[in-house]
């Protein structure tokens, strides 16, 4: 197996868990609106680097950030029991901000095509 290759396909399998745990079991109410956008996860299976999104202010960012850190002891012990892995690798939530970039450029661009005379006659 290429390097590299069994720590993205576990990091992908772990992702989802993390999703459907995050969807169906953790009732806090500051995760409701979070996105998993992307795993980094050590070639040792160690150390997980989780990133999410979730649209709104600094303030926004730092209740999810505080719901899933309170989670993630949930998380872990529910991925033990889903996946065989022989040890679960720490979790680090880490917010991913390209989905807030993203909705702000659609924004800008909408305000310029409003602004931006349209000629029929071309």
């Amino acid at each position: 197996m290429l390097a590299g290759t069994r720590s993205r396909k576990v990091g992908d399998e772990i992702l989802r868990e993390m999703a459907m745990i995050l969807l169906e079991s953790v009732k806090d109410p500051r995760t409701r609106e979070v996105t998993l956008t992307g795993i980094k996860l050590s070639s040792d299976l160690q150390k997980a680097r989780v990133y999410y999104s979730i649209i709104g202010g600094h303030e926004t960012v730092q209740k999810a950030q505080a719901g899933l850190d309170s989670a993630k002891g949930f998380i872990k012990r529910r991925i033990a029991v889903k996946m065989s892995l022989r040890y679960v690798p720490e979790i680090v939530f880490e917010h991913d901000p390209s989905l807030e970039r993203g909705s702000e450029m659609e924004r800008l661009f909408e305000s310029i095509r409003k602004d931006t005379p349209t000629n029929d006659a071309e």
